[in-house]
């Protein structure tokens, strides 16, 4: 009892401060999700639907709302199909929207071994639903145009993914690798069509351009400790999320595309979960995270100053 309690307060205190795991979705694809279900009783490889509800400060004003379906099945005894379908809502200074978000598809494999680890490898996808440019033009604060990143409901980029990982009774090790193949976002916020904003210099200016975005290429590495009971878990862990080449947008003021310096480098983070398992069908998940580093610059508008996660899972 002295872990749960202690796991508590630290979850309550991300709850408050934290900032999530900032990254464009792959870090909860297959192989690389946080809170694997473990036991060496029980077969947790079954077909099941997850619920999920996320809630995200940006570090400006955006509130950003995400209902997630998530489901798995089951091909046969070694592989299984993940799809996930998030719906997104934004609300900030400069606008709402609201809308099906980019989807997610992803293939996984398992594998026995002999020291007490399953291993894991996944093949998947991120498929844009968008191209980053929805406008609001109904503003008093200027012509309006393109809204930024924070508001986009889908990053216009259609990316690879891979990832692997070794778990047990106590453990979960998980490593991945997004890069973005088709790039389609089209987003054209510009400052200048905000010209009425009454808060230039301390807010306005803090968005970061992002016309005609190239995210770069992410690669991350999960390590998180569990402690198992019968009816429920919870853990702690460490979220690495390296972005190795430089995003790069379209400079319109000199007609000209730019790699962005600042945009490479190691957002990491302290993560903490707890899951509570009713019987082998259904449970509950809770999950918080601290940010600890971030990139300077962050064009994508993914940097989170606050995320909360719940989940409701039905196996079957």
């Amino acid at each position: 009892m002295r872990y749960f309690f202690t796991f508590l307060m630290l979850l309550l205190g991300f709850k408050v401060v934290s900032q999530g795991c900032s990254d464009a979705g792959f870090c909860t694809m297959g192989a690389m999700k946080p809170d694997q279900a473990y036991s060496k009783q029980i077969d947790f490889k079954l077909r099941s639907l997850e619920f999920n509800y996320y809630h995200g400060k940006t570090l400006l004003s955006p509130i950003i709302t995400v209902y997630t379906a998530d489901m798995n099945f089951s091909i046969n005894d070694l592989y299984s199909l993940q799809v996930k379908v998030p719906y997104q809502t934004v609300s900030g200074n400069l606008g709402e929207t609201s809308g099906v978000g980019d989807l997610s598809l992803s293939v996984s494999r398992g594998f026995l071994l002999q020291n007490g680890f399953t291993a894991g490898a996944t093949l998947g996808a991120k498929i844009a639903t968008g191209t980053s440019d929805i406008e609001n033009n109904d503003t008093p604060f200027g012509t309006g145009g393109d809204l930024p990143m924070y508001y986009q409901l889908s990053l216009g980029t259609y990316d690879l993914v891979l990832g692997g990982s070794l778990i047990n009774e106590k453990w979960l090790f998980a490593t991945g690798l997004q890069m973005p193949v088709i790039h389609n976002n089209k987003n054209d916020f510009r400052w200048g069509e905000w010209s009425e904003y009454p808060n230039q210099e301390g807010y306005l200016l803090k968005h970061n351009l992002a016309n005609n975005l190239k995210r770069g290429t992410d690669v991350m590495l999960r390590a998180e400790r569990n402690f198992r009971f019968i009816n429920y878990n919870f853990g702690i862990g460490v979220l690495g999320i390296y972005r190795i080449t430089k995003d790069e947008i379209y400079l319109f003021r000199e007609d000209r595309r730019a790699k962005l310096d600042g945009t490479t480098g190691l957002a990491l983070n302290v993560l903490a979960n707890f899951g509570y398992n009713f019987n082998i069908n259904h449970s509950v998940k809770l999950i918080g995270g601290l940010k600890l580093t971030d990139r300077q610059v962050n064009p994508d508008g993914l940097t989170r100053k606050h995320v909360i996660s719940a989940s409701y899972v039905y196996r079957f």
